[in-house]
Order: C-alpha cells, then structure tokens, then sequence
C-alpha cells in the first residue's frame, strides 16, 4: 500500500509540474508580450535588489507555482459561484457581447457602490473576484521574478502598498474622530451661547418693564399732586375771600370765628397728610414686599429651569448611550450569527470534499487491482537456467 501511494503521489505531482509549466510557460510569454522595453529595462536594472540564491529562488518558485495552480483549481471547480457571477453581471457580459457602451470608464472602485445597499451580493461577488485576482497577479508577478530573476520586489511592492493603505484608513479614522469631538464641541459652545443671550435678552427686558413701571407710577403721582394743589390753592383763595367779607362785616366776631377755624383746618390738612403720608408708605411697603419676592420667585424658577434642562441633557447623553450600546450589540449579534453559518458552511463543504476525495480514491485503487496497473501488476516469472534444470532432472 505504501509502494502504491507513493506512485500515485507521484503520478499527481507529474500531471501538476507538468500543468504548472505549460501554466508558466504560457504567463511567461503573456509577460513578455505585454512588457515594453522600459518595463524590462527596470525589472533588469534591480536584479541585484532583493535578490536569492538559485536554489531558495526555486523552491520558492515551486512552493508559488503550487500556490498558483490551486488556486486556479479552486477557482475553476466552484461552478456555483461562477454561475452565480456570471448572473449577476450578465448586463455587462451582454453589453460586451453585442458592443454596446456603458458610458465613461470610473478609475474609482466606489463610485459604482451604493453605501445604502453595501450587503448585497452582487458587490461581494465582485470584491471576491478582485481580491481572487489581485492575489493571482501578486504570486504570479513574483513567481516569473523568483523564476527569471531571482528576486521578489512584486511581492514587498503590494506589502509596502498593503501598509501604506492601512494606514491611510487609520490616519482617516483619527481624523474622523477628532471631527466628531471638534463638532460636539463647537455645538456645545453654540447652545451655552443661545442659554447666554437668551438670559440677557430676559434681564434686559425685566428691566425696560420695571422702567417702564416707574415711569408711569411717577406720572401717576405728578398727576395726583397737581389735583391736590390746584384744589388747595383753589380752597386757599376761597378762605382769603370769605375772610375779606367776614372782616368787613363783623371784624371782631369774625376773628375769633376764623381763628377757631384756622386751627381747625390746620389740624385736618395735618391729619390728611399724615393720613397720605401712611398710605403712601404702606404701599411702598407693599411695593418693596413683591418686588423682593418677585425677584426670589425668579431666582427659584431659574434654578428650577436649569435644573430640568441639566435633567433633560443627561436624560439624552444617557438615550444617546444606550443607543450606541443597542447599535454595537446588534452588529456583534449579527457578526456572531454570519460567523457561525459560515463555519457550519466551511465544515460541511470540508466533509463534502473528504468523502469525495476518499470516494474517487477507492474507485482509482479499485480500478488498478481490476486492471492489474500499477502496484498491482503481476510480476514476471524468469525461466530457470539450463543448470538447474538438469540438476532436478
């Protein structure tokens, strides 16, 4: 059994070296074809960088080779896949077929992606095809390096470019996140400004009305001393009349009687004064009491305005998080059930190939033994020699 697997290990690795050189040969001459004088002239000029001996450049050359020839094998036994590409991009396989333009040709890959629709399948079928071919290209490239030069400056060229595209997109994501913190910010500084002018708006027009109430209060007042003291004066020059005739008719009687009534009104204009006097006070008593608890009942209300709108912005940061927290649980869900169906998918295709390869390999070895090829054929049976012949006789 040994004997025979060996044989037919070695079988399969003749039929691979030979399709991996008909392979080679025929990228080779595709290389060359499609390679200018200037290319050569820089693929010649560093042989000497990045160069290896004879023997690693070829046993890396033969691991590439290998490489190469399974991945076509792989790309070709997928029928599935390949029909469900060419099914997805049969607009453009019939617009080549019968010559029809599709407009201007896009350098940008993205430009023909919808960001709202980014899952769909015909956009992974595509991203597969291109790695599938980038990947072909980079071994293939460094495969006729390794093989005509000795060297492998194709393969640390998509390195170089591998990192350097890396680290475009962390440089990007940086940039994106001292945006975001930069415009937090700036809204921040906006709304503390708005809570800003509107209180100033609010104090400067608490003030115009409180001006605006003194005003009329001193017209008000004005108004009521100039009634009082056109009726005084009016009451005065009445008093001085009556007087003139009293004197004139009975000056004796007449002063005692005026006098007993001087004295009487001068006490009733005392009391009335005093009496305004107290009024006058008491409401600017009454005045005082509500302008001071107006201003505390303002001071309340502002504190109780800033202490809902403190309530209300960490109600929102706290929505705001549990938001996020709900968005990145969803997406690990999902990625934990994609993970899962595409492992289920990878073990059952890993089984479907174990028994059909134990299945086609039953069939060869049962084929040779029917056959007698191989291991299994019957050996050669030499005649004896004459001596030996005589001898038994």
């Amino acid at each position: 059994m040994k004997k025979g697997d060996d044989d037919e290990g070695e079988g399969q690795n003749l039929f691979y070296r030979q399709a991996s050189s008909k392979a080679f040969e025929k990228s080779n001459q595709e290389f060359l074809q499609a390679s200018g004088s200037d290319e050569l002239e820089s693929i010649t000029s560093v042989k000497t960088e990045l160069c290896l001996p004879y023997l690693q450049s070829t046993l890396f050359a033969c691991l590439l080779e290998d490489g190469i020839t399974q991945l076509r094998i792989l790309d070709e036994c997928n029928n599935e896949l390949r029909i469900i590409k060419t099914i997805a991009d049969m607009a453009m396989l019939r617009s080549k077929k019968f010559e029809i333009e599709r407009g201007t040709k896009t350098t940008d890959d993205l430009s023909m992606v919808n960001p709202g629709n980014v899952d769909s399948m015909q956009y992974k079928l595509d991203k597969l095809a291109a790695d599938r071919i980038y990947c072909n290209e980079v071994l293939m490239g460094t495969y006729l390096e390794l093989s005509l030069y000795r060297c492998y400056r194709t393969m640390t060229d998509s390195s170089q470019d591998f990192v350097d595209r890396e680290a475009y997109r962390m440089n990007l994501v940086d940039e994106e996140a001292r945006n975001k913190a930069l415009r937090k910010e700036l809204m921040r500084q906006l709304r503390q400004q708005r809570n800003h002018m509107k209180t100033v708006a609010y104090d400067t027009d608490l003030i115009i009305d409180q001006l605006k109430s003194r005003v009329e209060d001193a017209a008000l007042n004005a108004e009521t001393r100039g009634r009082y003291i056109e009726n005084w004066q009016r009451a005065r020059t009445e008093q001085h009349q009556q007087s003139i005739l009293d004197k004139e008719s009975g000056p004796s009687d007449s002063i005692e009687f005026y006098r007993l009534r001087l004295s009487q009104e001068q006490r009733i204009h005392a009391e009335v004064e005093l009496l305004v006097n107290i009024f006058i006070s008491d409401t600017l008593q009454k005045v005082e009491t509500w302008m001071n608890k107006y201003d505390t009942d303002m001071e309340d209300m502002d504190l109780k305005i800033q202490i809902m709108k403190n309530k209300y912005q960490s109600a929102v940061e706290q929505r705001e998080e549990m938001e996020q927290t709900y968005a990145y649980h969803e997406v690990l869900m999902k990625n934990w059930i994609q993970f899962k169906d595409d492992r289920t998918k990878a073990l059952e295709y890993q089984e479907l190939m174990t028994k059909s390869a134990i299945i086609v390999q039953a069939w060869w070895r049962g084929l040779l033994v029917r056959l007698q090829l191989g291991p299994y054929k019957p050996p050669r049976r030499r005649p004896p020699p004459p001596g030996e012949a005589k001898k038994k006789k």
